[in-house]
């Protein structure tokens, strides 16, 4: 390890990834509650996919989005874990530097998308909830087909760029990730170049992608609010609610722990690296996990089929 950090390259072959710094000691341990978080993520996920598929009356926009939520957390989840455990328990540090960048930018482009689908599925609920009798003829499945390849699109052009520039840069410095997967923000920081045009560019995305999304959200659940209160009895506003809130608990499992870990890499030199690098790995394995939960004990129809 010592040669690799002292050796002068343009790109080097491979990266070399610490887990998480601090805490060397404490791997084994961490692994388990991760291999946990992983085992019940996959396992809900396909689950989802499997009801949704079998029933025939789930075939419904609202579940078409939910499958899509379901394969994007899936890949996020394993292009991340599987390796993050082989260094916790193999010590398997190293990464092809060209599997790294492919690494990145599979975590940045299925989380774009998660975001994207979490926006289809507030506007689906919007128009379930205040347009109820149109809600047949306005999202079809051609619509929905539409909706979940500008989803696609936008998460594969708008992180298209981050590789390309990682690779641009020199690496002259150390080829030692101080982390436990290929953070965007901390292969960059690698680079002996000015790399502000990628670090700007990261930032302007994650604001404008996340802006937008969260001002989206929050208008769909505005008007959502506003006619839930109209509704005559309580009790029907109570379960129109409930069919709402485990929407609102998805969206804020899956923004809280991004925004921060988003901004305390860019902004919280202060934060200990280790708290960092576990923030970081919570964001990305936490949603997966929640989500089917969610869904299942929130959802009446996939709650009868379990």
């Amino acid at each position: 390890m010592s040669d690799s950090n002292a050796t002068n390259f343009t790109n080097p072959s491979t990266f070399i990834l610490l887990g998480i710094p601090g805490l060397e000691t404490a791997h084994i341990w961490i692994s388990i509650p991760f291999c946990a978080i992983y085992a019940i993520a996959i396992l809900g996920n396909f689950t989802i996919l499997f009801i949704v598929k079998m029933e025939q009356s789930l075939h419904e926009p609202m579940y078409y989005f939910l499958c899509m939520l379901a394969v994007t957390d899936l890949v996020v989840s394993t292009s991340t874990l599987p390796k993050t455990l082989s260094i916790f328990w193999f010590n398997s540090r190293e990464i092809d530097f060209s599997a790294c960048l492919t690494q990145m930018y599979f975590i940045q482009c299925f989380s774009v998308m998660a975001s994207g689908i979490i926006v289809a599925m507030a506007f689906d609920r919007y128009v379930a909830i205040c347009n109820a009798l149109r809600h047949s003829t306005i999202l079809t499945n051609p619509v929905v087909a539409t909706i979940g390849l500008a989803v696609v699109l936008r998460g594969c052009m708008v992180v298209l760029p981050t590789p390309f520039l990682a690779r641009r840069w020199p690496y002259c410095r150390t080829n030692i990730i101080p982390h436990s997967y290929c953070d965007g923000m901390a292969v960059v920081k690698l680079a002996c170049a000015d790399t502000r045009v990628s670090s700007y560019y990261g930032l302007s995305v994650t604001f404008l992608v996340m802006g937008l999304d969260v001002f989206f959200i929050t208008v769909s659940y505005t008007q959502i609010l506003r006619a839930i209160c109209s509704l005559p009895t309580k009790d029907t506003r109570l379960k129109t609610f409930r069919t709402c809130s485990s929407h609102l608990c998805v969206f804020l499992a899956f923004s809280v722990p991004a925004l921060f870990s988003i901004l305390s890499h860019r902004f919280g030199q202060n934060v200990p690296l280790h708290f960092h690098v576990l923030m970081a790995n919570i964001y990305l394995l936490v949603p997966p996990m929640l989500n089917p939960i969610i869904y299942g004990l929130g959802t009446k129809h996939i709650r009868d089929m379990l």
